[in-house]
């Protein structure tokens, strides 16, 4: 079942307008000789949904004062498919801020510059702080504390992000610099 009321779109059905999009994912004969399956669902979720942002940027006009008019416009696309169900809502962004996050992290890498850290930190303090509101909207308390000191942490990484970012264009000394001067 959907999150949504009905069945959830098939696997048939997203491949099908990633075809009327014009980003059909390549065949792969030897891997699927019968196509698309099931367990390509979210696999071609992601492309849909990769499409649907690059089709979103490319008509978001770059000027401040209308950029924020498209914006709010997909928004209103948005929440006419969402609804009036603010749990769902924060749900869904809260899966978007964690993709986000994933993203910035860069998981193939084994140290990430600090500004990407202080971001992927920034995205996870908004990921906890959501999960911390909704554990407190249900009496969670113990819930609601595990996530604000996730929210703490990341914070504190933020911090540390931006300072190691300073240190890096010469803003301020790092560590080894207050060694020396001491």
């Amino acid at each position: 079942m959907s999150i949504r009321s009905g069945s959830p779109v098939s696997t048939e059905q997203i491949h099908a307008a990633l075809a009327a999009l014009g980003a059909e994912p390549p065949a792969d004969p030897k891997k699927r000789p019968e196509g698309p399956q099931e367990d390509d669902r979210l696999r071609l979720l992601g492309g849909l949904l990769a499409k649907t942002e690059l089709e979103i940027t490319d008509a978001t006009r770059l000027t401040e004062e209308e950029e924020i008019e498209d914006v709010l416009e997909t928004l209103l696309g948005w929440g006419d498919q969402v609804g009036a169900d603010p749990g769902l809502e924060v749900n869904v962004v809260t899966n978007r801020l964690q993709r986000t996050a994933v993203q910035i992290s860069q998981p193939e890498e084994e140290e990430l510059p600090p500004g990407r850290e202080a971001a992927f930190a920034a995205v996870m303090t908004a990921v906890y702080t959501l999960g911390a509101q909704l554990h407190a909207e249900r009496g969670d308390t113990e819930g609601t504390r595990r996530a604000l000191s996730g929210a703490e942490e990341a914070l504190i990484d933020i911090l540390q992000g931006m300072h190691d970012l300073r240190v890096a264009i010469g803003d301020t000394a790092g560590p080894e610099d207050e060694a020396t001067d001491g």
